[in-house]
């Protein structure tokens, strides 16, 4: 694992997916190759943290491996803060319902200062799993997330559910797609 930035342009690149993934909720898109190949061996659910994160900017790494937020201080000279700190979380293990209610919100006055969440995930798709309304999608958009565990979206809810406070979700695959949950983003679980 070597100490890893993101070079100005490769990191122009994935802060442009990102934006364009929180534009358009459910879309599955993909960070261009050219991110992908700066980022190394980084999992992609880092690389959005490498490319926005700066020194004001909290940060938490959920990780087995606990070099991956060394290599964020590193790269980027933000600080690493406990989970419900954090403006910024790299999900590289998958959150739990309980981690998930401990994610910073916002205030109606700020809120702005609810999470950004990049979570990795095994997969993504556009068959049935959920079904996503709101601003940036015409009438509904169907989306499969692969990897959550049960209770995910449940807890998920109760994060959004005061308006503007909330946290905006972004799932990542290794290979670079994404797509985006944000907190303006109603989404309802289809029964299996």
């Amino acid at each position: 694992m070597n100490a890893v930035g993101l070079a100005p342009a490769a990191s122009q690149r994935v802060f442009r997916a990102v934006l364009d993934a929180m534009a358009h909720p459910g879309e599955i898109l993909r960070i261009p190759a050219a991110g992908m190949a700066a980022g190394g061996d980084t999992p992609a659910a880092l690389l959005p943290v490498l490319a926005l994160a700066d020194l004001s900017t909290p940060v938490c790494v959920l990780a087995a491996d606990p070099r991956w937020a060394g290599l964020v201080t590193a790269a980027t000279g933000a600080a690493i803060r406990p989970l419900e700190e954090a403006g910024l979380v790299a999900a590289l293990d998958v959150p739990g319902p309980q981690q998930l209610r401990g994610l910073r919100t916002g205030s109606a006055a700020a809120p702005e200062l609810g999470a950004q969440v990049f979570i990795a995930v095994s997969g993504l798709g556009e068959s049935a799993g959920l079904r996503l309304s709101g601003p940036g999608i015409a009438g509904e958009r169907a989306l499969s997330v692969g990897g959550l565990p049960d209770g995910f979206w449940a807890a998920r809810a109760g994060l959004v559910r005061d308006f503007p406070v909330g946290v905006d979700l972004v799932f990542l695959t290794p290979d670079g797609r994404l797509a985006a949950v944000p907190r303006s983003t109603t989404v309802i679980e289809e029964v299996r």
